[in-house]
């Protein structure tokens, strides 16, 4: 217990000067874990080391460079690129992979480091180091609210062979828990920011909501791949905690969800 909470600490100062502090320091830190995390799902499906696991650290990495480029049609270049190069990878070394092998290699790049990018993408916006927090508050908060409606309230299992601990209650009770922690974060931070975001408090209520709702999706998605390879963690990078997609599953969904969701509903109201 005390190295998991020596670890969550440290965790959280990094993670926490990370968006705080914004630019190169969390692009290199979105870099660094996206790659992490792409060696930690391929390891799960035994192909860490080989080529197909290599043509998908090339992409990732490809990637992350577009970001810093405004040609969108770059990043569809580099999965263009990566999906012939995997799949020439796949036929020229038959039968040595199965499909299933080449098929995690080229969606482990959209997965992980596609989806991780969209941290570093959120706190870039206008707004950004504020609209970031939202990630968390969804992530987090529907965590904290879910355990607490599940305990008190939890009687029908929502996914019993998967995750028999999580009720149908308790999904409810994160996501509205969620929701109105956002609202009370969009009413604090509101007058703070700009006209991005038309309406801060609904803004964020409604981003959370979606971002909450995901989250629980983006660790029952995580928890299903760990199954199907037979692991109880992706690893032992932080003590306690597992490894970076033990600690970032639900994350890979809300980060996404959150910017899409402030953007979309700005260009709406």
């Amino acid at each position: 217990m005390k190295t998991r909470i020596i670890s969550g600490i440290v965790l959280v100062i990094i993670a926490g000067s990370a968006l705080i502090t914004g630019g190169w320091y969390l692009y290199l830190l979105c870099a660094a874990i996206s790659l992490i995390g792409l060696f930690e799902l391929y390891r799960a499906a035994g192909i860490q080391k080989s080529a197909v696991a290599l043509c998908g650290y090339i992409a990732a990495l490809a990637y992350y460079v577009c970001i810093l480029t405004d040609m969108e049609q770059l990043d569809i270049l580099v999965f263009v690129a990566a999906l012939m190069a995997i799949m020439t990878v796949y036929v020229v070394s038959f039968p040595k992979h199965c499909a299933a092998d080449a098929m995690l290699a080229f969606t482990g790049i959209f997965y992980v480091a596609v989806m991780l990018s969209y941290i570093y993408k959120v706190r870039v916006l206008s707004d950004g180091i504020y609209i970031i927090w939202l990630v968390f508050v969804s992530s987090w908060g529907n965590d904290t609210f879910a355990y607490f409606t599940g305990v008190l309230f939890g009687k029908h299992k929502m996914t019993p062979k998967l995750s028999p601990k999580k009720s149908f209650e308790g999904m409810i009770g994160g996501v509205a828990g969620a929701t109105v922690l956002g609202m009370i974060y969009g009413g604090i931070v509101g007058s703070r920011m700009s006209e991005f975001a038309v309406n801060p408090v609904l803004t964020f209520g409604i981003a959370s909501l979606i971002g909450a709702f995901l989250s629980v999706i983006g660790d029952l998605a995580a928890s299903a791949i760990k199954r199907n390879y037979n692991i109880k963690d992706y690893g032992k990078l932080i003590p306690g905690h597992g490894g970076i997609m033990d600690r970032f599953d639900s994350v890979i969904f809300t980060a996404p969800a959150v910017y899409w969701a402030v953007y979309i509903i700005n260009q709406i109201m």
